[in-house]
């Protein structure tokens, strides 16, 4: 298994929880210093190794008129302020080969977009930086083809690698969770994440926006957990249903400390399981 060490912590399936949580977009600096600060006071209560993540452009909005975020150059401001205020790694998505660089200055961990996952230039211009890099699992591709991706990622030298499931489309405006890739993931050896916030999104059900389904994030994200992962990614919000991007999925900032104290009691109790060789 190919743990990755990121400062302090290890990622990986049989170590601790690994939570990347913040914010979909950067709405605002006071903002996501506020969500940060949230999510760091609950991760060191609960002792839950912690990246903060947060958007500096939604560059695949439903419509024209969609908030998109600050942009690279003020929100790569943003993301250092925080890495240096809370002393965090910091996550966050490209979408073009030439922001791979300036952004793996700032982050330690570059996301790489669902459908965006298979833009050879876009990964090979990740692989090259020294950042380590989550791939979200595609909506229209089977968990075993990510293999293609680790491949095509490792073809231009670089092996820190995560996979993050976040559901298969399932007929129109519908998202599906199968629990049987993550164990199919797993075995491409590399971390596995679970997104549950998208995981939860209903494409486009908004006819402008993403829908989604906020009242399931704590059972779904309890079906990701018991499988044996990495960690979890997670959004919160302190007004979700005025969040400028994905509120319907988003967990309400102030549920936050309890919703994750379940999350680590349940991934404590199955990493302390002994692991059956069943086949």
């Amino acid at each position: 298994m190919n743990d990755i060490q990121l400062r302090k912590f290890t990622i990986g399936n049989t170590q601790p929880l690994t939570l990347m949580g913040g914010m979909n977009v950067l709405e605002s600096r006071d903002l996501a210093f506020r969500v940060a600060e949230e999510f760091k006071s609950a991760s060191d209560k609960l002792e839950i190794n912690y990246i903060f993540k947060g958007s500096f452009d939604k560059a695949n909005r439903s419509s024209v008129s969609s908030f998109r975020g600050p942009g690279m150059e003020e929100g790569l401001k943003i993301l250092q302020e925080i890495s240096d205020q809370f002393d965090i790694p910091v996550i966050t998505d490209i979408h073009e080969p030439d922001q791979a660089q300036p952004v793996s200055e700032v982050c330690e961990v570059v996301q790489i977009p669902a459908f965006l996952a298979r833009q050879t230039d876009l990964v090979v211009a990740a692989a090259k930086t020294d950042s380590i890099l989550q791939f979200k699992k595609p909506q229209f591709l089977s968990a075993p083809e990510m293999k293609n991706i680790i491949e095509k990622c490792e073809s231009a030298g670089n092996q820190k690698i995560t996979l993050c499931e976040r559901g298969n489309s399932f007929g129109y405006n519908n998202l599906i969770v199968d629990t049987l890739n993550f164990q199919i993931l797993k075995n491409l050896n590399k971390p596995t994440i679970f997104d549950v916030t998208h995981s939860l999104q209903l494409p486009g059900g908004l006819g402008n926006a993403a829908g989604g389904r906020r009242e399931y994030l704590l059972s779904l994200a309890k079906a990701g957990i018991s499988q044996g992962i990495a960690g979890l990614f997670l959004e919160a919000h302190p007004d979700p249903d005025n969040a400028k991007c994905d509120g319907p999925c988003a967990l309400r900032l102030e549920m936050l400390e309890p919703f994750l104290k379940q999350i680590k009691d349940l991934d404590n109790f199955i990493k302390a399981q002994e692991i059956l060789d069943i086949k």
